[in-house]
């Protein structure tokens, strides 16, 4: 399954918030440098679906807050 992610990088909370439509939006406490933030949304959203990590992968947006995720 494909989903689109709206990343809110430095948050002071980690949370996952589904906006319908298979779009979320998910606030984590990386900041956008190094990969660190990108790390954290693969981890929420694995926890969120209740996968492994390895289970989840970007497939476009990785350099923007605008991503695509599958879920495998």
């Amino acid at each position: 399954m494909r989903v689109s992610i709206k990343v809110k990088p430095s948050a002071k909370q980690e949370k996952v918030e589904d906006l319908g439509n298979h779009t979320f939006a998910v606030w984590v406490r990386e900041p956008a440098k190094e990969n660190k933030a990108n790390f954290a949304v693969l981890e929420a959203i694995a926890r969120h679906f209740g996968v492994g990590i390895s289970r989840v992968r970007f497939v476009s947006g990785v350099k923007s807050k605008e991503k695509i995720v599958e879920v495998i």
